[in-house]
């Protein structure tokens, strides 16, 4: 990666998030043999910029990433597929461009499929009305019907897949999370987002990106938007069963957590501590995520069902161990009372560090999840 453009990357490669590994098919290989880029998003430069944005001197898509970082090892070939949604305006005939995408992907041995949304569909004020969006904002929160269906065709040839998102807001993925192998949300990543996203893929950064939202399996989980009661919205008061819940995200290594400690003596500055030891446990040097979660268990006020209340990350080599002590702030044990004060009530509360929120019966595998609970006075 360019001096330039070192930062740049450094921001993108972080806030990859990997959804799905399924056996490990990611990274590859850089002589994978042939590899076909298929989807709208796939070489884009606006895609990956958002909606308040400079313009960059020397925007990288998916495609151009993927080309660089394969050049001389492998063949890459490209076809768009389809458009964003149905009925927008192409060059070519719906027909055509997915008759590209399935030869393309049966001449591969394997395929990135870039897919999702822009910004030219989701934001303030827009003249868009099209199938699932209306005025900048969305009417449904999965991708649009011809994605799925390009994406269902292509899974169907037998080839292994790695789905690609590129969206500002979450995604209800359900279907292929169900079937596609590997998932990775890269959002609009910024001008340096398609050399992240192959340094990613084909293992030159191992991802420790967590999502900043909850991923909703569908907009029925979601109250109507003029109900501004905090029931059921974001994942301190969602009591449903997410398709991703908000802070998750996977790695190419894997991490073991042992010895929770709980100082709960204030320090000078009124802070509380944690300790843990987070041990490295793969192959791979990565990052991790340390995330504490605090719940009220028998509050009489209307509680969250967790926050979070600190989060660190650091970096381990195999094999690598690390004592890491993180700070809570002094109101961690605070609630909100009717009158919109916060207030520290006497009670017991459960803490949880590991790297992401305790979760039961979401289809995503808990691991190296430590609990303590604490009685206050």
């Amino acid at each position: 990666m360019c001096a330039y453009n070192r930062y740049n990357g450094e921001t993108c490669c972080g806030s990859n998030s990997l959804l799905k590994n399924e056996n490990g098919l990611l990274p590859l290989k850089k002589d994978i043999g042939t590899v076909a880029v298929i989807g709208p998003n796939s070489d884009e430069s606006f895609v990956l910029l958002g909606n308040y944005n400079g313009t960059p001197s020397d925007p990288v898509t998916p495609l151009r990433g993927i080309r660089e970082k394969l050049s001389g090892r492998s063949e890459v070939i490209y076809a768009r597929g389809c458009e964003w949604v149905a009925g927008m305006p192409s060059q070519k005939e719906a027909a055509e461009l997915k008759s590209e995408a399935l030869d393309a992907a049966g001449k591969a041995d394997v395929v990135i499929m870039c897919m999702g949304i822009t910004p030219r569909l989701e934001g303030e004020e827009m003249r868009v009305t099209v199938d699932g969006f209306r005025g900048g904002d969305r009417t449904r929160i999965d991708l649009p019907d011809v994605q799925q269906e390009l994406i269902r065709e292509i899974h169907a040839l037998g080839k292994p897949v790695i789905l690609v998102l590129l969206n500002g807001s979450a995604l209800a993925v359900n279907w292929e999370k169900e079937h596609i192998p590997a998932i990775l949300e890269a959002w609009y990543p910024g001008q340096a987002g398609g050399e992240a996203i192959a340094d990613v893929i084909f293992g030159d950064y191992n991802p420790a990106g967590r999502l900043p939202v909850t991923f909703y399996k569908s907009e029925k989980d979601l109250p109507p938007f003029e109900n501004y009661r905090m029931y059921n919205r974001t994942y301190r008061y969602f009591t449903g069963e997410p398709l991703y819940p908000f802070g998750y995200g996977l790695s190419y290594t894997t991490f073991k957590y042992k010895k929770l400690k709980v100082n709960l003596n204030t320090t000078p500055s009124g802070t509380k501590e944690v300790s843990v030891k987070v041990m490295n446990s793969g192959k791979m040097a990565g990052d991790e995520v340390i995330q504490v979660y605090i719940s009220s268990l028998n509050s009489q006020l209307t509680a969250p069902v967790r926050t979070l209340k600190a989060f660190r990350r650091i970096h381990l080599l195999p094999g690598e161990m690390k004592t890491v002590t993180i700070e809570l702030p002094a109101d961690a044990f605070s609630l909100i009372n009717e009158e919109g004060k916060k207030v520290n009530l006497p009670g017991r509360f459960e803490i949880t560090v590991g790297g992401g929120q305790p979760q039961k019966g979401a289809g995503i595998k808990e691991t190296g999840i430590l609990k303590a609970r604490v009685d206050l006075k």
